[in-house]
């Protein structure tokens, strides 16, 4: 999947916000105000990466599978992974990942906000 893929994928989330607080070359996407995945504008050793989070034990399953899943710089390794956009991990599976972060900042959020966000329409962004 290439950054402008990601970018379209991230933008469909219900919800979705995007916004730059880390500066000009890290993009973010948040829901309710909680991010659920940031990339680098600039290339990492040749190649766009983003951080997700990622359930625990699918983390641990998902790095033993992909050589385009790991545990990337900056983030809380137990709770976040980095996916390597252009590697051996299909475009599928990454926005299926997206979809996964949404639902455990979701998932994490008080009572009243978790149904705030499931009030949102569908379409709405």
């Amino acid at each position: 999947m290439n950054i402008e893929d990601f970018r379209n994928h991230c933008l469909a989330v219900k919800g979705a916000v995007e916004c730059f607080p880390f500066g000009d070359d890290t993009l973010v996407y948040k829901v309710m105000g909680k991010v659920f995945t940031y990339a680098g504008l600039t290339p990492r050793d040749g190649r766009f990466i983003a951080n997700m989070k990622c359930d625990p034990e699918r983390s641990a399953a998902l790095r033993e599978r992909y050589e385009g899943i790991f545990f990337g710089p900056h983030s809380d390794k137990k709770y976040w992974i980095t996916v390597a956009l252009e590697s051996d991990v299909p475009d599928r599976l990454i926005a299926e990942l997206l979809l996964h972060s949404v639902d455990e900042v979701v998932r994490k959020l008080p009572r009243k906000a978790r149904e705030a966000y499931r009030q949102i329409p569908d379409e709405e962004k």
